[in-house]
């Protein structure tokens, strides 16, 4: 059964109230080598979305990306290939928080049965998380030895992967030991790609060590369409995430700003945006279009999903009313790439 989190649609000025019967499930969750989510739940995002889930409290969850396969079988790399030079067969794609979440964003793919705002339970040590994350996304690449489109070199790379996309569900900033998970990635001489909704600006501002690229979502340009686009589950999320974007232009890694935009919804003022992202100095910008998976599904139609003619022509808005410029672009993922 789905048990909704919040109650009814959210507005800054008077937020849905915590289900206490979620609150309730969580925290008999909590007990000693017990993992945070159900076990039926579990199964289900193992079953359905390819996670596997790792740790003795089994909050955290690593997954083959799309990429990785198509970049296995020759069939194309990841934009982040393209725009920053990371290897789409050799990138793992994890989350040391998956039932954690400050948002309940309507284009998020993931699945929101059953997410809390704040941490539960036992934290697995950033050691254990990396280690069995490599392990267990080793087991799922096993089926690709067999397929004769792979390079057999490219397979025993892929083993071994030398970057870690933070990123695949929750807000990894929620995980009480986020900066010695970083550092835990770093000291392997991998790199470190640390996604977040911004709505923790202490963690943004403290990080230390820094990852190797640090994405910000901005999710609307105004408080307004971010609160009906984001749904948040805490207050004052659109000042929170002001405060975190204030403290990119003190980072010394490479930050990035991702618009991930939805037509009909947050697609809108690209002077806006502009404004606001001239403001915080970022090294890039990224614009993306939502994309119709998993989930989103249930909450967007599809033909809310920007072409990628669409998406190029609202960065060309960006650009004419901003300092930043259109640098490189990926048609495939419908991504525009902007730099100053």
């Amino acid at each position: 059964m789905v048990i909704p989190l919040m109650m009814e649609p959210a507005t800054e000025e008077s937020l849905q109230q915590w289900n206490p019967e979620v609150d309730a499930r969580l925290r008999m969750q909590t007990e000693p080598g017990k993992p945070v989510l159900p076990q039926e739940l579990i199964a289900k995002m193992e079953r359905n979305m390819g996670y596997r889930f790792v740790g003795p409290s089994k909050h955290s969850a690593v997954k083959v990306c799309t990429w990785t396969k198509n970049s296995l079988c020759g069939e194309g790399a990841c934009y982040k290939q393209q725009f920053y030079g990371i290897e789409s067969h050799r990138c793992m794609e994890m989350t040391p928080s998956v039932p954690f979440c400050t948002e309940s964003c309507q284009f998020c793919w993931r699945l929101r049965e059953l997410s809390a705002p704040k941490w539960f339970g036992a934290v697995d040590p950033p050691d254990i998380i990396i280690e069995e994350c490599i392990k267990a996304r080793r087991q799922l690449l096993q089926g690709f030895a067999g397929n004769p489109d792979v390079e057999r070199g490219k397979i025993h790379q892929s083993e071994r992967p030398t970057q870690v996309a933070i990123s695949l569900d929750g807000e990894p900033m929620l995980y009480p030991r986020i900066n010695e998970l970083v550092e835990e990635v770093l000291s392997r001489k991998m790199t470190a790609f640390l996604v977040t909704n911004g709505t923790l600006p202490d963690k943004v501002k403290n990080l230390n060590p820094e990852p190797t690229n640090l994405y910000i979502t901005l999710a609307g340009p105004d408080k307004e369409i971010f609160v009906k686009t984001v749904k948040p589950l805490m207050k004052n999320t659109w000042e929170l995430l002001m405060q975190s974007l204030a403290e990119i232009k003190h980072k010394s890694c490479a930050t990035v700003i991702r618009l991930t935009l939805v037509k009909g919804l947050n697609m809108v003022n690209p002077e806006e945006y502009a404004e606001i992202i001239d403001r915080t100095e970022s090294k890039f910008v990224e614009l993306k279009s939502f994309m119709s998976v998993g989930a989103a599904r249930e909450r967007l139609p599809y033909n809310t999903m920007p072409l990628h003619e669409e998406l190029r022509a609202f960065a060309e808005e960006v650009e004419r009313k901003s300092s930043y410029h259109i640098s490189d672009e990926n048609s495939r993922s419908r991504v525009v790439l902007m730099t100053r």
